[in-house]
């Protein structure tokens, strides 16, 4: 049994590189990778879905639940980070990296708060994960999906976070600590 962490599709705005707030869908080629991504799924040997409820996780969980045969339960603590009234600016606009921002922006929250955030959302989704008999589909975003490996995961020797992760990627866990990575950042569907 694994935990399978899913990256949503791409939107309009992460493919123009803007910070996205919270109601941004998916756009057609996120749709579609979507689709892409839940036809590799549908013979896996999944039993249960976890989302975020951010409408561009909740899209993408949805296709997989259709082609799984399974419901969707919404967990608000997969969310992206809150960049508040950053949220909507083109990141080359910003003047530094987003991604290294450790206070809270106006209206957001801080790295800390964040990454508590996500350590209650890994909790969350290992107690859910011990309840089911097969794979755990977790759709969430970028930044929590990384905050999750840096902080509950195992990597090899052989492996190194990925500088960004990919739209749709795949990356799966063994359900038992130490939640070993056994695939990272996987796009073979697409």
């Amino acid at each position: 049994m694994s935990i399978l962490l899913v990256r949503h599709g791409e939107t309009l705005l992460n493919a123009s590189r803007t910070v996205q707030p919270a109601d941004t869908p998916l756009s057609a080629r996120g749709r579609a990778q979507a689709s892409a991504l839940a036809k590799r799924l549908a013979g896996a040997d999944i039993a249960a879905i976890v989302s975020s409820d951010l409408p561009r996780a909740r899209q993408t969980a949805e296709a997989i639940a259709q082609a799984c045969g399974l419901s969707i339960v919404l967990e608000p603590l997969l969310q992206e980070r809150n960049f508040g009234d950053l949220r909507g600016r083109p990141y080359d606009t910003l003047g530094f990296d987003l991604t290294t921002l450790v206070e809270a922006p106006p209206g957001g929250e801080s790295e800390a708060i964040f990454r508590e955030r996500v350590a209650r959302a890994f909790a969350r989704v290992t107690a859910l994960q011990g309840g089911i008999d097969g794979d755990f589909a977790v759709v969430t975003h970028g930044l929590v999906i990384g905050a999750m490996l840096e902080g509950h995961a195992l990597l090899s020797a052989a492996q190194s976070m990925p500088e960004r992760l990919a739209n749709t990627s795949l990356t799966s866990l063994s359900a038992t600590p130490p939640h070993r990575v056994a695939l990272l950042n996987c796009t073979a569907h697409l």
